[in-house]
């Protein structure tokens, strides 16, 4: 007996519904082409991520890479988003930097005197007194930040592509892709192209497990503070991100180590630590997360198609700016498949032929 095996066929398989995986799904359906997301559950950091996003690294005062650029269309691609998901998700706050002493004072003088930081650095130090916040240095505000509820996002999302039947939550089996002349086939799914946005997961991934990508965990608290009344975001050693109704998100921690996804006591009592250290009224831990962050070991994204399979491509690396970097990533990733436009050296993962030339050696 003949047994007719029937194939669902899309433009795009991705492999990830994460930031970077929720990002290139919607560049590819707003530029009508069909998609199939598979979750396979690797993508924790965005469930925990702080979903700030911010133009300027604090530490150094120096400009986030293509920071005007990234922040023109993540206007817009959150707008768009809010308006198909029909729920608030971008909440634009202004972002106040604590200074520790008279040379971070300077510093940030002299970075707000660039051209490059100008449009994001206020040069006015800020001496308002915040309730339970004391900072004897006062602050520097930075322009044009805020942060993204990217919990909401990813489970809004998910509910949007089961409601057009392109969503499934499994394990991806890779050894299952099987390649044709016009794209390939994975169990009954054929495709034009996959996309792999599967962040720290990428490392079981037999087609890109040999990228550098690392790991950073962090972890964060909510705590309820009814008497805080901040209406900023504040940083110093952390973060403090106010969520309405007494609720802030407090983060976060760095642990080069732990590739864990549990929350730890001993991470926990550090963010406790440093925050009885930035403020003065009482608080309540609300919940405890933790997840790790796919960095990578220079700093930089990894974007770009597999040399030996060309319809196979990863977005990956975006670490802890992925509310930032994923929009304007994944359009450039999809210029690069759909209409032959370079990637930025950058990010290209071509990058890695000269620093790990035996990177693809067995491929």
């Amino acid at each position: 007996m003949l047994v007719r095996v029937f194939f669902m066929e899309y433009d795009y398989i991705i492999v990830g519904c994460g930031l970077a995986g929720i990002a290139f799904t919607e560049i590819a359906i707003q530029n009508n082409k069909s998609v199939f997301v598979i979750n396979n559950s690797s993508q924790n950091s965005s469930k925990i991520a702080a979903g700030l996003y911010n133009p300027v690294i604090l530490k150094r005062f120096t400009e986030v890479w293509q920071a005007t650029e990234q922040l023109n269309f993540l206007n817009e691609f959150y707008s768009k988003l809010e308006t198909k998901l029909n729920c608030k998700l971008d909440y634009k706050l202004p972002l106040l930097r604590k200074f520790h002493s008279i040379e971070e004072q300077n510093n940030w003088f002299i970075a707000s005197d660039k051209p490059n930081l100008n449009l994001h650095l206020s040069s006015k130090l800020i001496f308002d007194k915040i309730e339970h916040v004391s900072s004897d240095f006062g602050y520097g505000k930075v322009i044009n930040t805020g942060y993204v509820d990217t919990a909401l996002l990813l489970s809004k999302y998910k509910e949007y592509l089961n409601s057009i039947n392109c969503y499934e939550e499994s394990d991806f089996v890779y050894s299952e892709i099987r390649f044709f002349d016009d794209g390939l086939e994975y169990k009954n799914v054929k495709a034009k192209n996959i996309v792999f946005a599967e962040g720290f997961g990428m490392l079981l991934n037999p087609f890109f497990k040999d990228l550098p990508l690392d790991g950073a965990k962090g972890e964060l608290i909510i705590i309820k503070a009814p008497n805080l009344n901040l209406e900023v975001i504040l940083k110093s050693s952390i973060f403090i991100i106010p969520l309405g109704n007494d609720l802030y998100k407090v983060g976060a921690t760095y642990n080069w180590v732990d590739k864990t996804q549990i929350p730890t006591e001993s991470a926990k009592q550090e963010l406790i630590d440093e925050l009885k250290n930035t403020i003065s009224c009482d608080f309540q831990i609300v919940d405890h997360h933790a997840g790790i962050r796919p960095t990578v070991k220079d700093r930089k994204p990894m974007l770009g198609s597999h040399p030996k399979y060309e319809n196979i491509h990863v977005l990956n690396g975006l670490g802890t700016r992925g509310v930032m970097l994923a929009p304007s990533l994944a359009k450039m990733l999809y210029d690069s498949i759909e209409n032959e436009i370079a990637l930025p050296l950058e990010v290209d993962i071509k990058r890695f032929k000269k620093i790990y030339p035996n990177l693809y050696r067995n491929l």
